[in-house]
């Protein structure tokens, strides 16, 4: 049964623990530490809270239930919509599911164990990360299985993911490699920190030449295979990329590269490279950012037979918030309709402080509290500071941010007046999440049902 993400079914569920080879519940969170977000008090740090609220702790503003707009909230207010975040979340739980494809978010987008505890529930095999830090915090929250989509060789890093595979057998982890020199680095360091359990990793196909990181060719993540073959640290279990870096994408050459990688794993299934699984154990083959995983599902479909099963996983993290500018133009759902459609769930409001011309205004939020990496703010809807009335943003244009004003261009005859509020949808989540430490989410009619903490 799915729930609303509401005050009786809170983000920070407490999971069952499960083994390494189990089904999705594998990748669940297994202590009170998402539940003990609530207990943190709150105070100045968390810009936009209302200032009486000082010293209460976040469960009990939450239990509140304070209405976004009049509920002391201070501007600019970056808001979540309850409604979009758990529509996005069934949406791919349900086309995981019926493409036949594991699905291990990638939580750099957020950085919110309460959303990650929410998208295991939604049947997430795991939690991708792309750095250490990043793990360290999804361990800090109970993660049980985490997808590295990096090659590590930091020394320390090494260390620390040593004592944490150590200490805990029910923790399931594995990484990229796409070097030699990467091999002989993580080797060097395991066994310095006396690591006991071989480190899983997956070889990094490149998606083409000037694209990002990856060995370039098949020949290259060979001889990668093979230096990872000769050490007793590292455990080769699969093969991976991200197609989003395919130079000059289109849907047919992200196609071709997907295809490289499925002849890839079957080249390597073949010559005996995964032969260091155990029996039950599946062949990791992964793919997926938020542009083009209906391009991952079709060519995955068409696995061949191999050794053993094949765990096809997806790692798309946009989705759980969607955007109103990068990803509602890049996102497969516009190809496939049929499949449903993503809700941008982000509103970020801010007030007019300026109004010198009928042609200018300046609202109170700039660059440290917006996305601006890829597009600006879309204005959408002014709130009136009069009488509480929402209109539509008609003839109102963000055309720029400083570090603290959105610049703002109006039509002559547009409605707005100094106080008046603009809620403005946000382009690029990654960089929209981490301005922010906690977030509203908030239903249809402004109310306020939870904060949404963030570790960036």
């Amino acid at each position: 049964m799915q729930h609303p993400i509401s005050e009786e079914a809170p983000l920070a569920a407490e999971q069952q623990p499960a083994g390494p080879s189990a089904g999705p519940s594998a990748g669940r969170t297994t202590d009170g530490a998402v539940a003990a977000l609530a207990d943190e008090r709150v105070d100045h740090r968390f810009k936009a809270l209302p200032p009486d609220a000082e010293g209460l702790t976040v469960g009990a503003l939450a239990a509140e239930r304070r209405n976004l707009f009049t509920g002391g909230f201070t501007t600019p207010v970056l808001a979540l919509s309850a409604e979009s975040v758990e529509a996005n979340l069934a949406l791919l739980e349900t086309y995981a599911e019926r493409h036949g494809l594991a699905f291990a978010p990638h939580g750099k987008t957020s950085m919110s164990p309460q959303l990650f505890a929410r998208q295991l529930e939604h049947g997430a095999w795991g939690i991708t990360a792309a750095v250490p830090h990043q793990a360290r915090v999804y361990r800090a929250h109970g993660i049980r299985r985490i997808f590295l989509a990096n090659e590590v060789v930091d020394p320390v890093a090494l260390r620390w993911l040593a004592g944490e595979l150590d200490a805990d057998a029910d923790f399931t982890f594995a990484c990229y490699v796409d070097s030699v020199r990467g091999v002989e680095l993580m080797d060097e360091a395991l066994r310095a920190a006396g690591a006991s359990r071989p480190v899983d990793v997956v070889v990094e196909l490149g998606a083409g030449q000037g694209a990002r990181t990856g060995a370039r060719t098949e020949g290259d993540c060979a001889a990668v295979a093979d230096a990872v073959a000769a050490v007793s640290t590292l455990r080769l279990v699969g093969v991976a990329g991200y197609e989003g870096e395919v130079p000059d994408a289109s849907p047919g050459r992200v196609r071709d590269w997907l295809r490289r990688l499925v002849a890839l794993a079957a080249s390597f299934d073949a010559a005996g490279r995964f032969d260091a699984l155990t029996a039950g154990e599946e062949i990791l083959l992964s793919a997926g950012g938020s542009a083009w995983f209906d391009a991952v599902a079709e060519v995955f479909a068409d696995v061949p037979a191999l050794s053993r099963p094949v765990c096809k996983l997806l790692r798309s993290g946009a989705y759980v918030s969607h955007d109103d500018g990068h990803y509602r133009h890049l996102t497969p759902f516009n190809r496939v309709p049929a499949e449903g459609a993503l809700r941008p769930a982000f509103r970020l409001w801010a007030q007019v402080v300026s109004r010198p011309t009928p042609e200018q205004a300046f609202v109170n939020a700039g660059k440290r509290d917006a996305a601006y990496d890829l597009d600006l703010p879309e204005a959408q809807a002014v709130r009136s500071a009069r009488d509480g009335s929402v209109r539509p943003a008609t003839g109102i244009t963000v055309t720029g941010l400083s570090d603290q004003h959105g610049w703002v261009r109006t039509d002559a005859d547009a409605e707005l007046e100094v106080g008046d509020w603009i809620g403005m949808g946000l382009s690029h989540p990654c960089t929209s999440f981490d301005k922010w430490q906690l977030i509203p989410l908030v239903e249809a009619d402004g109310t306020v049902t939870d904060y949404l903490r963030t570790f960036f």
